[in-house]
């Protein structure tokens, strides 16, 4: 199998491609902090919740963890190679083509599909203010503003993202503040509930370790969005800076939003509440406190979120489509920029999305269904490629270029294997649950073709 070395990375490597670096650092700060806050948090977590009860907080500092160690290697490589093929590139400079083929390719599927899912659910908050509108013309209003935005100027993803993420960070921010104030009893005309709802109801395992495990296995799918940093960094003006300061501050954002936030609902609403499934943990926990107008507009917050994953994943797949071109690995006309932004590959992954939310009218029963269970494991696939890469590259960058560990993985290799070996775990997981083991399946065959061509092209190519 091929590799590449340190000094002569893969075919059209991104430092010469054409893009802009129209990102400022404030574009790329903001991108970071609210990229934590994904529409997975809000739209996802109430079901984790019904599964696993107040456990949900372990399931989630769990997977944080896992996500902690994932962000650092991942930054460590993208830090040294800043590369808008992100973890892509970094697989096919450590493992070989093959392997930034197959990664690459299979997350594009996965963003693709996943701007159609984000509409819809954007979509369906819209048709709630405004019965009887149809919810595809919403869907191709928000594909249409966003494919736009994303043509002019990569400044312009930059600007929706900056706003985005502020309006996300405040709102929850917010909630946090009023949560904690209503838990600790100060808050007027609040009772607080003290640790009834921890214990109550069944106690803080409902469901035993089943229920945990479930917990676990939604709360793992919950972080995704945390790449889009590394992706953007390439078309920033300092991409290593940027890189290097997301992945350090990492840490505190995924406690504090993800795990902090987890806690505060379970202590101040029963866990088997039907709200907190039906109306969303978040709004479920402010119409409990009775706060005038909150729940409502932290449904204008999910909406928010749901738009700024839209965005952020239509720039994602349309970046990661345009490294693989540059790299030899997928059609010319995707890597074709203008005013240094790859035009095509947007209008492709627009398309590609919007053809997903047509599936979800048309064939609801059959292909869109096993298009969900084709990406429902990408993201851990993909995590093991980051893993494995990190392993082979940071022992190359120290013999050939120790300067540029600006980042450095904890406890290296020791927590590499950690992390390995926690996916390993959650995969396990996945394959003794009947709903996530036909994902696994389906998520498995993707990814083996993918291999098997993106292995066929490199045996074609080094044959020349």
């Amino acid at each position: 199998m091929s590799r590449t070395t340190l000094d002569t990375p893969p075919a059209a490597p991104d430092a010469h491609a054409p893009l802009s670096h129209g990102l400022k650092q404030r574009h790329l700060s903001m991108i970071a902090l609210g990229g934590v806050i994904g529409a997975g948090l809000f739209v996802g977590s109430g079901a984790g919740i019904a599964a696993a009860g107040p456990s949900i907080v372990i399931a989630y500092a769990v997977s944080g963890l896992l996500v902690m160690l994932v962000m650092r290697m991942l930054g460590e490589m993208s830090a040294a190679y800043p590369s808008s093929g992100s973890f892509s590139a970094h697989a096919e400079r450590a493992i070989g083509p093959w392997a930034g083929f197959t990664a690459g390719w299979s997350f594009w599927v996965l963003l693709c599909t996943a701007v159609g899912l984000e509409g819809i659910g954007a979509a369906k908050i819209v048709t709630g203010w405004l019965p009887g509108t149809p919810e595809w013309a919403w869907v191709a209003l928000f594909m249409v503003v966003f494919c736009v935005a994303n043509l002019a100027a990569v400044k312009n993803f930059g600007e929706f993202e900056f706003w985005f993420a502020a309006l996300k960070v405040g709102a929850i921010s917010l909630f946090l503040v009023l949560g904690v104030l209503a838990i600790a009893g100060v808050l007027p005309g609040i009772d607080s509930p003290g640790t009834s709802h921890l214990t109550g109801q069944d106690g803080f395992l409902p469901h035993g370790s089943e229920g945990l495990v479930v917990g676990l296995l939604a709360s793992v799918f919950a972080y995704g969005g945390l790449e889009t940093v590394t992706i953007a960094a390439a078309e920033s003006q300092n991409p290593v800076q940027g890189v290097a300061r997301a992945v350090r501050t990492a840490m505190w954002r995924i406690a504090l939003f993800y795990i902090g936030s987890m806690a505060v609902i379970v202590t101040l609403v029963p866990w088997d509440s039907k709200e907190v499934v039906e109306k969303g943990p978040y709004v479920a926990a402010l119409d409990h406190l009775g706060i005038p107008g909150a729940g409502q507009l932290m449904n204008v917050v999910v909406f928010v979120a749901l738009l700024s994953a839209m965005n952020a994943n239509i720039y994602g797949s349309s970046r990661i489509a345009y490294s693989l071109v540059e790299r030899g690995q997928g059609p010319k006309a995707l890597g074709r920029v203008s005013a240094g932004v790859p035009r095509v590959a947007v209008l492709v992954s627009c398309v590609f999305g919007f053809v997903c939310v047509l599936l979800s009218y048309w064939r609801p029963d059959d292909v869109f269904p096993w298009l969900l269970n084709m990406i429902g494991a990408v993201i851990l696939v993909v995590w093991i490629f980051i893993a494995v890469s990190q392993l082979l590259l940071r022992r190359r960058v120290e013999r050939e270029a120790l300067e540029k560990l600006v980042v450095r993985m904890w406890l290296f290799p020791a927590l590499t294997w950690v992390a390995l070996a926690g996916m390993a775990a959650i995969f396990v997981l996945m394959a003794r649950q009947p709903d996530t083991r036909v994902q696994l399946y389906s998520t498995g065959g993707m990814t083996l073709f993918l291999a098997a061509v993106g292995y066929a092209w490199q045996r074609a190519r080094a044959a020349r």
